[in-house]
């Protein structure tokens, strides 16, 4: 512990010592003295504060500021009722009050106890509450404000991070001020008990001991007053600061600033007429002439003042920059060259959809997009960015990836998306669409066709749902686009964290952050998770030293993650295939063309014809079965066959013998071959 929370402590502990052990006056005076400093201390702590959260321990000071009075309440009131002596600070205060009329002196001190129970206390309280419930009820808008701010681009991961974190703080501090305030209203309610039991108990003391009952009142309540007035002063300043800390909205300056600024200086022209107001009444009635005339002088010149400081302010020199010139300058050409990784334009109809005051929710469904890619392919989406184009139809949306327009879509703002699984029943009214992610045939409905449609069996999606089934789509079969060595990077230093070894072996001793970026790049080219970046990076380490082709490092690293290859791919243990002629497999391997700069196939063009036209045959028999079409090859045909079949489609899995678990059934259901 440092030395200054020994003292904190320390501190505490004194205070609660206090209430036990009797103080003398001397000290007791001390310690009046310094509560009353500290209570100035807080007020003026609350009036000069910008942000509540620059003093959120006010709810402790608050308790701690309490106790501390309520422990020299009771210090006092021993000292008045066994020796009839509270020290000198309560009995000057007293003395200062009272002016030999104890009547006067007692309904003053009423009257003081009354303001600060009843009208700051009682109202504190109240705006305390309504804060703390008002605070907590914005959160989950105030939540959906950083994440769409977030997914547009307009604030970093880390700048959401704290805005989270200081909505969280507020709502802590406003909830413990609703709490603290009790503490407040509760110290007024024993300060009013404490006096009545001062003036009874006291007046009982000293007749019991043989005082006479004029010299029993004018002793008691004397002390009464002025261990009141030591009590209840600084109670009111801490009643005061906490009604400022609970009632100040909003603001970039402190209190009196603020004051200064909106009561005066914004509005100088009303201090005219205030004075004019007034010298007109000194003069045109029987109030005091010279009051009001000097009063309304006062305004006036105020006014004066204000109004001049405000032109000298709005004449300040400011360099004029003229629009030619700001288009000259080198940053302004520098923004245009920026390209954003994905782009989602919708045309104007669809604006709603993405309007969180609208009630749009598509923002949250891009950050659950990007959560989702993350669980499945490993891969870290950037930052979607969110526009509106008027070129485009007013239901039209587009996907960009690298500035390049890659799909597009349409969807009806006020409809829904109705599609037939193969088991609905019924005709359902509608406009003939196709669904855009898959290409199925689909019809768009109105709100109440909906339940017509359910129960008939289709499957009924809502417009936000359709564009980010899209978008995920777009981004899961371009994700080997979307990877640069700054994010491999980024992925490789996660790493770094836990395993340390693994990072410092393979780069940049053995590979570069551009090689390690194209096998993962390969892998996500074939929807192949790069999650495991652990296992990843030691296979590039064992057979980095073996061979620096990227496309055979890309195969070793798949027969390494044969476990999640097997677990994706495979149902039940059993794994239905199309195979390869070994004349086939014989002819690729032949025509592979080994060069410095990587791999090729070299196949005569009729005879890759003849390939392709064979695949097209044996996976159309197994799709018009309902199966998943697989094709199986050799370890070292696997990557070459795949391109050439990319020719005819991307979609088409093709796996390798390595790439299978020894525990699986494989089941050969067609062969391709010449």
């Amino acid at each position: 512990m440092k030395f200054g929370d020994i003292v904190v402590a320390l501190g505490i502990i004194g205070i609660v010592l206090i209430i036990i052990i009797p103080i003398p006056s001397g000290l007791l005076s001390v310690l009046l003295t310094i509560n009353i400093a500290l209570s100035l201390l807080i007020l003026l702590i609350s009036m000069y504060t910008k942000d509540v959260l620059e003093i959120s321990i006010f709810p402790s000071l608050l308790l701690i500021a309490t106790i501390f009075r309520l422990a020299l309440n009771i210090s006092t009131t021993r000292s008045i009722l066994t020796e009839a002596n509270a020290g000198a600070v309560v009995e000057t205060f007293g003395k200062f009050v009272v002016q030999n009329n104890l009547v006067v002196g007692f309904v003053i001190f009423l009257i003081i106890v009354v303001i600060q129970f009843i009208v700051i206390t009682k109202g504190a309280e109240r705006v305390a509450e309504v804060s703390a419930r008002f605070t907590l009820d914005a959160m989950p808008g105030k939540q959906m404000a950083i994440d769409a701010d977030l997914n547009s681009g307009l604030i970093t991961e880390q700048e959401a991070r704290k805005r989270r974190r200081d909505i969280q703080r507020y709502a802590d501090f406003y909830g413990a001020m609703d709490g603290a305030t009790k503490f407040v209203k509760g110290d007024a309610i024993a300060g009013i008990l404490i006096t009545i039991i001062n003036v009874i108990g006291g007046l009982l003391t000293g007749i019991l001991s043989g005082m006479k009952l004029n010299e029993a009142l004018q002793t008691y309540i004397l002390l009464t007053v002025g261990d009141g007035l030591v009590s209840q002063i600084p109670a009111l300043l801490v009643s005061t600061a906490t009604g400022l800390v609970v009632t100040r909205a909003a603001s970039e300056s402190n209190l009196g600033q603020d004051l200064i600024d909106q009561l005066f200086k914004n509005n100088s022209k009303i201090l005219f007429v205030v004075g004019g107001v007034l010298i007109f009444l000194g003069i045109t009635t029987t109030l005091p002439f010279f009051t009001y005339l000097l009063l309304g002088s006062i305004f006036i010149s105020m006014g004066y003042v204000m109004n001049k400081g405000a032109k000298e302010e709005n004449e300040e020199p400011v360099e004029e920059i003229s629009e030619a010139e700001e288009l000259r300058k080198p940053e302004n050409v520098l923004e245009l060259l920026k390209v954003d990784d994905i782009e989602l334009e919708l045309g104007y109809g669809l604006i709603p959809l993405a309007d969180v005051n609208q009630g749009g929710d598509l923002l949250d469904r891009i950050v659950m997009i990007r959560r989702q890619i993350a669980m499945e392919l490993g891969l870290i989406v950037p930052i979607v960015r969110l526009r509106d184009n008027i070129q485009l139809n007013p239901n039209e949306y587009i996907i960009k990836i690298k500035g390049v327009q890659v799909s597009k879509g349409e969807v009806y703002f006020d409809h829904y998306l109705a599609m037939d699984p193969g088991t609905a029943e019924g005709e359902i009214e509608g406009i003939e669409t196709v669904e855009p992610a898959f290409g199925l045939p689909a019809k768009w409905i109105s709100e109440s066709e909906r339940e017509k449609a359910e129960i008939f069996g289709y499957t009924v999606v809502d417009p936000p749902s359709v564009i980010a089934t899209h978008l995920t789509e777009v981004i899961k079969e371009r994700a080997f686009e979307l990877i640069g060595r700054q994010d491999v990077k980024m992925l490789i230093d996660n790493v770094r964290e836990e395993y340390p070894a693994v990072v410092e072996e393979i780069v940049p001793k053995v590979l570069s952050l551009g090689e390690v970026q194209k096998v993962l790049s390969n892998l996500l080219k074939e929807q192949i998770s790069i999650r495991d970046m652990v296992t990843i990076l030691e296979t590039l380490a064992d057979y980095g030293n073996v061979t620096r082709d990227v496309d055979l490092l890309t195969e070793y690293v798949r027969q390494r993650l044969s476990g999640y290859i097997t677990n994706k791919y495979v149902e039940n243990s059993t794994l239905n295939v199309i195979t390869l002629d070994s004349e086939v497999e014989d002819i690729i391997m032949k025509s592979i063309n080994k060069t410095e700069t990587g791999s090729y196939l070299t196949l005569e063009p009729n005879i890759a014809q003849r390939i392709l036209n064979n695949t097209l045959k044996a996976v159309q028999r197994l799709t018009s079965v309902g199966q998943q079409p697989i094709i199986l090859t050799a370890p070292i045909v696997r990557l070459y066959f795949k391109r050439l079949t990319e020719q005819m489609t991307r979609d088409l899995i093709v796996l390798s013998y390595n790439e299978i678990e020894p525990s699986v059934e494989v089941q050969s259901v067609g062969m391709v071959n010449l």
